[in-house]
């Protein structure tokens, strides 16, 4: 069919998305490039459609295309009811292709302006698709040869006195059914005698309503568990698919309310926490599975049919309020999207949550100090450790919640936990191996913020704190290496030294963590002379290198900067060693099962670890 007959069936709802679809993720440069190939006469792909008869309907939701984008607050699909005695065809290939050619002949996209505020909803401006009528699109890396554009109401004002441009909004074109509406659309931009601009408006004209370049394959059978597995083979090549999408359709069907708003809505809350987290939809529905104490947890059709789902939606209320407050607490931790390596470490503290029906007072209570103290030692750690939420997930959290409803009733038990870890090959146990992994971590890795947290408890993570090096990275510069010279002229440093003095300057040994206004007023001063400026007594000095295991005297020089590395990595090897201790150890509980996952469930689970 053509594009204008498609769009006509998803304006008047006859093509429409079962909830098995992901939602819309292209972005506008994506939109631009379909409509230079469908001007260019390229295929755009084909499309997979599912015929989907009365008795199947009921056991689905659907939702509409999206029409009117915005990245603000219009990023989710609207939902369509569809009579339970009328057939409907569903679009399981195509998606976003169908949605962007619809945004950009019917409706807007709104997206953030470069360095507005992302909570604003004045930084994400309305913007329609146009084309220059004038000319071809400017040189470019993307190969555009015409020249399409989002552009809002401001940005036409300001083209006006561009003589070398003449914008008309595309969505003109498919409001022009007849060729002689099409005809007129030249004359109303005042170019109606530039043969430029009538040969675009033609060309645009004949691809969307004359040709028929949208090629349609219809699969009519039934069956859920055939139609989920076309679903994924067919999409396996594009955006990746979480089977939680997959699932989520089925879930929706089983809930009295809409369980993908529901899901859509607390991950969206949740993301909003502190300075920002990506939890995805996996996480949350994972989380759910394990807070309803569902016995499989693994993501399998079977697991979210009606007894399941009717526990879920049943409990939905407390378990989005233990999310919250565990969420709540990793922020509290300093963790946040960017600093958080492993987002499934959030479902064992949520079920600790849960069966402790703690509430926000818990993060702030002073009686629960101690408690906090024990949860975020272990969740850092957790963290620092690789493979600790890779391969073998389900069954680490199985073991975890087993542990965790039979002795975290009224403390957070570190020491049983750790032993039904170790158990399944998922140790916290020091190793030097451990030990020189972390202390090579370097500055702007995920998982150096939560090896200084743990390090040093002493430092308030919810409150602002800055990775900083204590040897400033300004005076460990190649260019500021290579200008040093000896009292004859000649280089001080060989280019050997300056190669091993940069790739040390950003190495765990020397970095700290210090309060945001501190570390700014520490700018790039030698740190003996930050150190006499900040404290005025030889107690209070001595107390901070001891809080932060520097040696003293801390450099004043480059010459000095490694010894003082190879002191500070001494003193923090130490420190790993002794905070990785796992204390009053409990014994291993015997029924835990097989030490190694089943094969079918490693090859199901997929890795969650970023």
């Amino acid at each position: 069919m053509s594009i204008a007959a498609a769009l006509r069936q998803i304006q008047e709802r006859k093509l429409i998305l079962p909830a098995i679809q992901r939602e819309y993720v292209w972005k506008p440069s994506q939109i631009i490039r379909v409509f230079d190939s469908i001007m260019r006469g390229y295929p755009i792909g084909s499309f997979l459609s599912w015929k989907v008869l009365p008795e199947t309907v009921s056991k689905f939701k659907f939702y509409g295309f999206m029409k009117d984008y915005s990245a603000f607050d219009n990023r989710h699909n609207p939902t369509v009811d569809i009579p339970t005695d009328r057939e409907v065809v569903a679009v399981l290939d195509g998606q976003q292709r169908l949605t962007s050619l619809n945004i950009g002949l019917r409706g807007t996209y709104a997206y953030k302006v470069h360095g507005g505020w992302s909570n604003k909803p004045w930084s994400y401006p309305e913007r329609r698709l146009y084309l220059n009528l004038l000319g071809g699109a400017p040189e470019n890396e993307l190969g555009l040869k015409y020249h399409f554009q989002f552009l809002t109401k401001e940005d036409l004002e300001a083209a006006v006195a561009d003589e070398g441009k003449v914008w008309f909004p595309v969505s003109e074109i498919f409001d022009a059914a007849e060729p002689a509406a099409m005809m007129q659309i030249p004359a109303k931009y005042g170019v109606g005698n530039n043969e430029t601009a009538v040969a675009l408006a033609a060309k645009l004209w004949q691809e969307i309503h004359h040709r028929a370049s949208l090629h349609f394959y219809e699969e009519d059978v039934q069956d859920i568990e055939r139609v989920l597995d076309i679903f994924v083979r067919v999409n396996s090549g594009g955006t990746v698919l979480s089977y939680s999408d997959l699932l989520l359709s089925i879930a929706t069907a089983q809930w009295e309310g809409d369980a993908r708003a529901a899901v859509h809505g607390l991950v969206d809350s949740l993301n909003q926490t502190g300075n920002g987290f990506n939890f995805s939809r996996d996480t949350i529905l994972k989380s759910g599975l394990v807070l309803a104490d569902v016995g499989d947890i693994g993501f399998k059709v079977k697991n979210f049919g009606a007894p399941n789902m009717a526990k879920l939606e049943a409990g939905w209320h407390a378990m989005s309020a233990s999310l919250h407050v565990a969420v709540g607490l990793l922020s509290d931790f300093g963790l946040s999207g960017g600093a958080l390596t492993a987002d499934s470490v959030l479902i064992p503290v949520a079920y600790y949550v849960h069966r402790r029906r703690l509430g926000h007072a818990y993060r702030e209570s002073p009686g629960s100090r101690e408690d906090r103290e024990a949860l975020r030692s272990w969740v850092l750690r957790s963290l620092i450790v690789r493979g600790v939420w890779g391969s073998g997930l389900d069954t680490l959290l199985r073991d975890l919640r087993e542990v965790l409803r039979s002795n975290g009733g009224s403390a957070f038990p570190v020491a049983a936990i750790e032993q039904a870890m170790a158990f399944r090959g998922k140790s916290l146990a020091v190793t030097d191996a451990l030990v020189d992994d972390i202390l090579s971590l370097e500055y702007g890795k995920a998982r150096t913020f939560p090896v200084l947290a743990v390090l040093f408890p002493h430092v308030d993570t919810r409150n602002q704190f800055h990775i900083d090096h204590v040897f400033p990275a300004a005076r460990l510069d190649k260019k500021a290496l290579t200008s040093h010279r000896n009292a004859n002229g000649t280089p001080r440093f060989t280019a050997e030294e300056i190669e091993e003095l940069a790739s040390l300057r950003d190495r765990l040994p020397n970095l700290q963590l210090l309060p945001g206004l501190e570390n700014i007023g520490k700018s790039d001063r030698a740190p003996d002379e930050w150190l006499a400026a900040e404290f005025s007594s030889q107690d209070e000095r001595s107390a901070f290198l001891a809080r932060h295991s520097l040696p003293s005297p801390l450099p004043h020089s480059v010459d000095e900067f490694t010894a003082f590395f190879e002191q500070r990595r001494a003193n923090l090897a130490a420190r790993v060693r002794d905070m990785f201790k796992i204390r009053n150890p409990e014994p291993a509980r015997a029924q835990m099962g097989p030490s190694t996952a089943g094969l079918d469930e490693e090859l199901t689970e997929g890795d969650y670890e970023d």
